[in-house]
């Protein structure tokens, strides 16, 4: 019983760690060579998390350098979106439902800087997850004769447990 405990509690933090390690993608700089260094003389170290995304769903792109933010772009992909001040600066953008899918670039421009560096990611065919609804469907009816067969059962076991153990001992003399 407790090697099958360790066992269940060991998967569990397996799937956890594979869970918060998701993909990611970086690029120091554009292909052309025209990306900062991180100092402020331009946007570098783009990260685009995740890296693939289904039409309509929501990435967050982060990147180095752009000290007064900056904004983020990729034609028919997404609208631009704008990139927070700061050492990093996040944004968050949603593909657009009707982009196609493949691989595409974005582009980031600082707002202190006329560099623009690029990063890759992936528009995956088909809806994202439908999150939040899974308690609005009800139970198949098939389900439902399972579930009353399995109450039934345990109600009769429970009714001859309680049964055999009211009868008396007899007694062995």
């Amino acid at each position: 019983m407790r090697v099958l405990r360790a066992l269940t509690v060991t998967a569990a933090a397996a799937c956890a760690v594979l869970g918060l390690s998701a993909p990611l993608a970086s690029a120091n700089q554009d292909p052309g060579g025209r990306g900062g260094n991180g100092g402020g003389n331009g946007p570098s170290n783009i990260s685009v998390n995740p890296y693939a995304v289904h039409q309509g769903s929501t990435m967050q792109v982060s990147a180095a350098g752009c000290g007064h933010g900056g904004t983020v772009t990729s034609h028919g992909n997404f609208p631009p979106a704008n990139l927070s001040a700061g050492s990093i600066g996040f944004a968050t953008v949603r593909v657009f439902n009707h982009a196609s899918p493949g691989t595409h670039t974005l582009s980031v421009k600082c707002n202190d800087s006329n560099l623009i560096a690029t990063a890759r990611f992936r528009i995956l065919e088909g809806n994202p997850s439908q999150g939040g609804i899974g308690g609005s469907f009800g139970p198949s009816t098939a389900e439902t004769a399972i579930g009353a067969g399995l109450v039934g059962a345990s109600a009769l076991g429970a009714g001859a447990h309680v049964l055999r153990r009211r009868r008396p001992l007899r007694s062995r003399s």
